[in-house]
């Protein structure tokens, strides 16, 4: 799969309530990096495994379903296996019905048809100040 073909998966498991990767998504020595993590969260994990377990756990514990993702824009980079992804993800919180949305961007390179490294820039102080709590 291409980049741009394997973030749309991406999308479309947010869109449908499911963790973002599966492991047929990941290369066996994926990186997942989130450069601006809350503070004493990690900013790197390494490995299917490992990256499975973080969004699965993730998926599991967050209190909102994802209502929309708009892509804003796609950069294409001097390595066409790497894209740069700008986008925005809307949530429900259906416990209170509070709604808010925050920006994202995401660099994607691909391996022989699978995700090898996702690092997601978001705006942490937003997504912490729509949560409950």
């Amino acid at each position: 799969m291409t980049p741009r073909q394997l973030f749309e998966r991406v999308r479309e498991h947010w869109l449908t309530d499911r963790p973002a990767f599966d492991e047929d998504m990941l290369t066996d020595d994926v990186v997942l990096e989130t450069p601006f993590a809350p503070p004493g969260r990690p900013v790197r994990r390494e490995g299917r495994a490992e990256v499975l377990a973080y969004v699965r756990a993730g998926h599991a514990s967050v209190p909102f379903r994802f209502d929309g993702c708009h892509v804003a824009a796609v950069h294409d980079t001097a390595d066409p296996r790497t894209i740069v992804v700008e986008y925005e993800l809307a949530a429900t919180i259906p416990a209170t019905g509070v709604s808010a949305s925050a920006p994202f961007i995401a660099v994607l390179t691909v391996h022989e048809g699978r995700i090898a490294r996702w690092r997601e820039y978001q705006h942490s102080m937003l997504l912490a100040a729509a949560m409950p709590g």
